[in-house]
């Protein structure tokens, strides 16, 4: 599998780093691919790092203004022009998309890639790990979407909550195998 990850690039702290670096590991392991904002620090490199070390491919998406940032050596790097192009690049190279703890930027390209799903213009797979508890907000917020009618489709059918790195890989194994 091609699993598109978003996430952040600051320095986080264990309790981020570690489950990160345990789904890296799992992707690795089963020999699949990582689409990636391409940058080499923070949460984005130890992911980057655990994929490597594990066996798997490092296909990157970076952009003009961050390419001074961008991971050496990845199997493959594309300098995007711009913000929209990176969303639209690292989602045309993956065949699932998997949202990990970060801030605004994460936060857009999560919300982006769910109404393009629920207008129908893509339909992979999309998980958010929710590690240590990181989207239990936004999980509230998107119930009540859908429990006061703003969401045309199921939640389940746009988003996958998943608490561990293990039930994400083991959704998205079960999603594109069926």
């Amino acid at each position: 599998m091609r699993i598109c990850v978003f996430l952040s690039a600051a320095d986080l702290d264990e309790r981020y780093t570690g489950p990160a670096r345990e789904f890296a590991e799992l992707l690795g392991k089963g020999g699949h691919t990582l689409v990636w904002g391409g940058s080499e620090s923070g949460l984005m490199k130890v992911v980057a790092d655990g994929v490597a070390e594990t066996g798997g491919r490092l296909v990157g998406v970076s952009v003009g203004f961050l390419a001074a940032s961008a991971r050496v050596g990845a199997d493959e790097m594309v300098i995007a022009r711009d913000l929209a192009e990176r969303k639209a690049l690292l989602l045309a190279k993956a065949d699932a998309v998997v949202v990990m703890v970060g801030g605004t930027g994460t936060l857009d390209e999560a919300t982006e890639i769910l109404e393009l799903k629920k207008h129908g213009r893509q339909s992979k797979p999309v998980v958010l790990l929710n590690t240590a508890g990181f989207y239990d907000g936004l999980k509230t917020q998107f119930r009540r979407m859908e429990a006061e009618g703003f969401l045309p489709v199921p939640l389940a059918e746009l988003v996958f909550f998943a608490e561990e790195p293990v039930s994400a890989l083991a959704y998205l194994e079960d999603a594109l195998a069926g």
